[in-house]
């Protein structure tokens, strides 16, 4: 099943954290393929640090329930624990698309709901999957993109090593 997280980091080594889960997550998805990084503003506090942001995409046998568990654990080991909402973070990992999945229960909601929203998802989602049509509109990520204007600074930025080895 075709998948695409999000990840974000403001908080401690902000790269490296991305990279070891970008790392995990290789270990896990199928012909993996990740975007460039981007530096963005919070969107909740501006007085905290701004977040490095990612996306990866690719191919796993999960559900998406054993995906977010994972995903879960990802920000456990970084060193996330439960805090202010919206506060910073040591790495945020979020469930974006899975398939054409179109989920809406109290604890597990596909696609993200405030995908539509968040340039600082859409941008690097839009990099390495600018076609995938994001349920039940089936409009595109870029078409969503494209939608929000100019709203929020996205900057890009370059890995300073690769995300994922060759084996």
């Amino acid at each position: 099943m075709a998948v695409a997280l999000g990840l974000g980091s403001n908080a401690g080594d902000r790269e490296e954290h991305l990279l070891v889960a970008i790392r995990s997550l290789a270990a896990l998805l199928e012909n993996l393929t990740v975007s460039s990084p981007y530096l963005t503003q919070p969107l909740h506090d501006p007085s905290q640090p701004e977040f490095l942001n990612a996306a990866v995409v690719g191919c796993c046998a999960c559900d998406a329930e054993q995906l977010m568990a994972i995903a879960k654990g990802l920000e456990w080991t970084a060193g996330r624990r439960p805090g202010v909402r919206y506060g910073p973070r040591p790495l945020d990992v979020d469930l974006l698309l899975m398939n054409d999945l179109w989920i809406r229960r109290p604890e597990l909601t596909v696609p993200h709901p405030r995908l539509a929203q968040r340039r600082f998802a859409l941008t690097p989602l839009n990099e390495i999957a600018p076609d995938w049509q994001v349920p039940p509109q089936g409009k595109t990520v870029s078409s969503l993109l494209e939608a929000l204007g100019e709203a929020q600074l996205i900057e890009a930025r370059s890995w300073s090593s690769a995300p994922i080895q060759d084996s």
